[in-house]
């Protein structure tokens, strides 16, 4: 164990790639995303490799594009996260298990109740990815005409994350005696019954479930917006960034701490994870042609939709070969819109041209060398760009296997990432803090 900082990685799995064209990279198991036991070799891999976590995203509808688009789709269908989860933690010991969950369309005695589940069945192996879901086809599923408005879902999810972790308090540590002789099961002193009603949720509680083995599953929070930033600083202890430039992510990083430390927490304790796509190959130049053929396999058709849905807008009717036109606010992520407008712009890039790279792959790359990787992770790990990575991986298993064999090593021989675990749980190997009870003190 050393005293030195050192990255912390995820893998950003959807439960497989990020990546339109992954499936049909030559080698990749087309089926991956449904396919338990892919899904659990890949998990063990990972552990082998000792990433901090499995990370799952997460999706509430299927038709967010169009058909034509969607037919061609590897996440048109993938396990329920805390479903799959769970078989995971009997097939792991040590990978953290993150799971995404939203809190607009859930309702917070279930999330509540389902991750602290996860975490007795893991050992204390829990994270929750707080989420508002940007997609507005998901409300259609939930018996609304319309998605609830941008700042309203953020300040809708402030409020729950107050509920659930409340009710992860409900009970103190040593409040289940289970004394034989007495009959007692537990000491009623010890259960706290929360009885909210706040301006969006009303829940009495107690939860029934005992206190999560770390005290609360670890929060993590993706947004990038000013609301999503703010989201973050006040809740999260591990932040999904974004990834871009250098410049740009030493930005963020110094953005969101100063408001953590603002909001009265110690920003050290805060772990800015931005998203890494990584090529791995035997030559720079071997990479580039690796992903320049995954880039081929996306049709123009999904290039136009995942256009279309960073947008937030239907994009369909630009003009391909024309610039990217103004492009009005709606209820999706604000911060994606942002970003690829900033894109268009810097690069001067026509609608074909954003469509194709969005379809693939538009944020933080890093191709390469095992050398040239760790480098590129390096510069943004010591620079203060990053706390570690989310590491999406191009196409299954190989994308996988190459990460974990030639770059880890590398990683692991500049001291920059552990040779073994530091602890059982994820908090302890992320170097968190048990929260303690607000109730039990």
């Amino acid at each position: 164990m050393t005293s030195k900082r050192q990255m912390k990685l995820g893998a950003f799995m959807r439960p497989t790639t990020i990546h339109t064209g992954a499936w049909r990279y030559p080698g990749a198991v087309p089926d991956a995303n449904f396919n338990l036991g892919h899904l659990l070799q890949f998990a063990r891999r990972l552990e082998h490799g000792k990433f901090d976590a499995f990370f799952m995203a997460d999706h509430l509808a299927v038709l967010n594009m169009p058909v034509e688009a969607l037919k061609r789709s590897h996440t048109v269908t993938s396990f329920d996260p805390l479903t799959l989860l769970p078989a995971i933690a009997v097939s792991t010991t040590r990978l953290g298990l993150i799971a995404t969950a939203s809190t607009t369309f859930e309702q917070p005695y279930l999330i509540a109740r389902r991750f602290a589940s996860l975490d007795h069945l893991s050992d204390g192996r829990a994270g929750w990815n707080v989420v508002t879901t940007s997609n507005p086809d998901a409300a259609l599923n939930f018996g609304l005409e319309e998605h609830m408005e941008h700042d309203e879902r953020y300040r809708r999810a402030r409020e729950f994350f107050e509920v659930v972790t409340g009710l992860w308090d409900s009970w103190a540590d040593d409040a289940f005696i289970r004394d034989v002789e007495s009959g007692i099961f537990f000491d009623p002193d010890k259960l706290h019954v929360l009885n909210h009603k706040g301006p969006y949720l009303s829940v009495r509680g107690p939860l029934n479930i005992a206190r999560p083995v770390q005290g609360w599953p670890v929060v993590v929070q993706a947004g990038a917006s000013d609301a999503g930033r703010q989201l973050a600083a006040e809740t999260a202890e591990v932040v999904f960034a974004a990834g871009s430039r250098l410049d740009a992510d030493q930005a963020y990083y110094a953005d969101v701490k100063a408001r953590a430390e603002k909001a009265g927490r110690d920003p050290e304790l805060i772990k800015i994870l931005p998203g890494a796509f990584v090529v791995v190959g035997e030559s720079d130049q071997e990479a580039r042609e690796k992903r320049a053929i995954l880039d081929s396999l996306v049709h123009y058709e999904s290039a136009l939709a995942s256009l279309s849905i960073a947008l937030g807008h239907d994009a369909s009717g630009f003009d391909p070969d024309g610039p990217l036109p103004e492009i009005p606010e709606s209820n999706a992520s604000k911060s994606s819109r942002d970003r690829v407008v900033a894109l268009a712009r810097r690069e001067n890039l026509t609608v074909r041209q954003l469509a194709q790279r969005l379809g693939g792959y538009s944020g933080l790359a890093f191709v390469g060398t095992p050398k040239t990787i760790a480098d590129q992770m390096e510069q943004w790990f010591v620079g203060r760009g990053a706390d570690g990575f989310n590491i999406m991986f191009p196409f299954l298993p190989a994308g996988l296997d190459s990460f974990v064999d030639q770059v880890i090593p590398e990683l692991q021989r500049r001291g920059l990432f552990r040779t073994e675990y530091e602890g059982r749980t994820l908090r302890e190997n992320l170097g968190l803090p048990r929260p303690r009870n607000r109730f039990f003190p």
